[in-house]
């Protein structure tokens, strides 16, 4: 199973891809919104991924909406990762097509609930 982590922070997608790694899962990283979508490109067998929100060059939400638009990428689940914790941008995250919410900061149990509700743990 594979994971694409996608955070412009070096130490969230080394934390985030090691709670993976414990749940089986291989990941790939990208640090901003572009990165995520030439991933993408490369390779289409992507389980989930987790998309944090801030990002320089394109953030998550731009990137999440150009995700939904390719029909490619339909059964991949997708879940922002962020300190965005508002109502309004957890609902605008949802509408444009998140299956799930994150807030850092998380830790490692957290996180795999987050996948078991995702129905991503083998």
């Amino acid at each position: 199973m594979r994971l694409l982590v996608v955070d412009d922070s070096k130490a969230m997608r080394t934390m985030i891809c090691a709670y993976a790694g414990d749940l089986g899962y291989e990941t790939n990283e990208a640090a901003d919104g572009i990165d995520a979508l030439e991933a993408l490109e490369r390779s289409q067998d992507y389980e989930a991924i987790m998309l944090d929100w801030d990002m320089p060059k394109m953030d998550g939400l731009t990137a999440l909406k150009i995700i939904r638009e390719d029909r490619r990428f339909d059964a991949i689940k997708i879940m922002m990762v962020t300190a965005q914790g508002s109502y309004e941008n957890v609902a605008q995250a949802l509408e444009a097509g998140a299956n799930d919410y994150l807030m850092k900061p998380f830790d490692e149990q957290m996180f795999a609930e987050k996948m078991r509700i995702l129905g991503l743990v083998v």
